[in-house]
């Protein structure tokens, strides 16, 4: 495996512990649909929310500004991902997308940003 997919996976790791910390549930690491793939689902038991959640992985010397990574053609793959996973197992949940950018240090210690409700969906996208 390339170094970039350990950096990748590292960071899906120790956002996926930050969302346990939180009280949600992880339901599902790198799920695909066909081509579509979110990074991390999780789940808001007491506010029956689902959270599609995409992360950056950087290196700290990296300079990093999410909305520049989660382009519009990213959100729409996106939504198009989130609209499969609830049709697939037919849920009757809220969906909210949100981006964690983990930095890993050069001593290999990570941090991360998380934001909730990153960008809205158009109501269009909902079915």
């Amino acid at each position: 495996m390339a170094q970039h997919n350990d950096l990748g996976h590292a960071g899906e790791q120790f956002a996926c512990e930050m969302l346990i910390a939180k009280g949600m549930v992880i339901r599902e690491l790198n799920w695909r649909l066909n081509h579509l793939e979110i990074d991390i689902v999780a789940y808001e038991e007491g506010a029956r929310l689902l959270h599609i959640v995409e992360v950056k992985t950087r290196t700290a010397n990296d300079a990093f500004d999410f909305t520049q990574a989660i382009t519009a053609h990213k959100r729409r793959l996106l939504i198009n991902a989130a609209n499969g996973y609830v049709r697939h197992y037919n849920l009757n949940v809220d969906v909210q997308f949100d981006v964690v950018i983990v930095q890993v240090n050069a001593d290999g210690e990570m941090s991360l940003d998380y934001y909730p409700n990153a960008f809205d969906v158009p109501l269009h996208c909902y079915h």
